[in-house]
């Protein structure tokens, strides 16, 4: 089972000025594929504390996969994705190509996303957009894939071809 980290990056949220939906949409998805959630917090769109909570997470040695709402636009305070790559210490491009490739299809703005994948440690950190449709949209994409990622990070050494 993986063990998952849901983090929502709001200023209004973390005042408790906004509902967090697209953490709730996080959830129920993953549970699809046997994870579950063993933390999940609200946090302010600021850099500094961004990398804080992804290390401690990730070097924590419990949390497979953390999976990160909001603060990857164009915006000001959208501080996601570097604070992702401070962390990270390889990226997995192919996961937020699948992401932006598939969002495209709906919506121009698509190309404005910087969402990041990547792995630190035995954990996989990946971005997804702040809104609960493109959570879903997004999360979509990659969902078949988390499982085996996962796996692989962990030090699987099956084979990954398939018959």
């Amino acid at each position: 089972m993986i063990r998952a980290a849901v983090i929502t990056l709001s200023d209004k949220g973390s005042r408790g000025e906004r509902v967090d939906e697209s953490g709730a949409v996080i959830r129920e998805m993953i549970e699809t594929i046997g994870a579950s959630v063993a933390e999940y917090q609200i946090i302010p769109d600021e850099r500094d504390r961004i990398v804080r909570e992804l290390t401690r997470l990730a070097d924590g040695g419990i949390i497979d996969l953390i999976l990160t709402t909001g603060g990857t636009g164009v915006a000001p305070r959208d501080v996601t994705p570097e604070a992702t790559l401070d962390v990270i210490e390889r990226e997995l491009p192919g996961m937020a190509e699948a992401m932006r490739a598939e969002s495209l299809k709906k919506t121009p703005h698509a190309v404005i996303s910087r969402a990041v994948a990547g792995i630190r440690g035995r954990t996989l950190i990946v971005n997804l957009p702040g809104s609960p449709r493109a959570v879903r949209e997004n999360l979509a994409v990659i969902l078949p894939a988390l499982n085996h990622a996962v796996e692989k990070i962990k030090g699987d050494p099956s084979d990954c071809a398939r018959a």
